[in-house]
């Protein structure tokens, strides 16, 4: 699927699973229930913290299959970088991990799903509320340029629930 090694993702009844095999058991997963519609989504939150006086940051991509109205499965990795954390630099990176993870992934999915039954979107946790509010035309500007949808808070529960969930 991936030139060289490919990542790895978690799923919490299924354990490690390759890209490649993620992909197949989201196809699995629509061709359970054919008639029903789809969202893919994929969204990145971020974690700061200090251990033994270095800051380090945990970033987690998840990945979901939502049968709309119908339940869920989702994926996710970590990965953690050590520096000082920035707000602005960790939402250009949350942002541009979920873009890297859509360039991976989208062209499978493409392969093994039917465009027609699914829509994609990539979820980014910035919102009009917070201190992320400058933010948003920017990475949405990111997101939109790459083509794809991008969704803000509250709509971006893949970031900011999902991907929160495990950082």
């Amino acid at each position: 699927m991936t030139k060289g090694k490919e990542k790895i993702f978690f799923n919490p009844t299924k354990g490690s699973v390759s890209s490649s095999k993620m992909v197949k058991e989201i196809a699995e997963f629509v061709e359970e229930e054919p008639d029903s519609f789809y969202r893919l989504i994929i969204g990145t939150d971020s974690q700061a913290r200090r251990k033994n006086g270095k800051a380090e940051i945990d970033y987690v991509t998840a990945v979901v299959a939502h049968r709309i109205g119908r339940g869920a499965r989702y994926y996710w990795r970590k990965e953690k970088k050590y520096k000082i954390p920035v707000l602005r630099d960790k939402i250009y990176t949350e942002t541009l991990m979920s873009l890297d993870a859509a360039q991976e992934i989208v062209p499978h999915f493409r392969e093994v799903i039917s465009p027609t039954k699914y829509d994609f979107e990539i979820h980014i946790d910035v919102g009009p509320l917070g201190p992320t509010r400058d933010m948003i035309k920017e990475v949405v500007g990111m997101v939109n340029g790459s083509g794809y949808e991008a969704k803000t808070k509250p709509e971006s529960w893949g970031a900011s629930s999902v991907a929160d969930k495990h950082a």
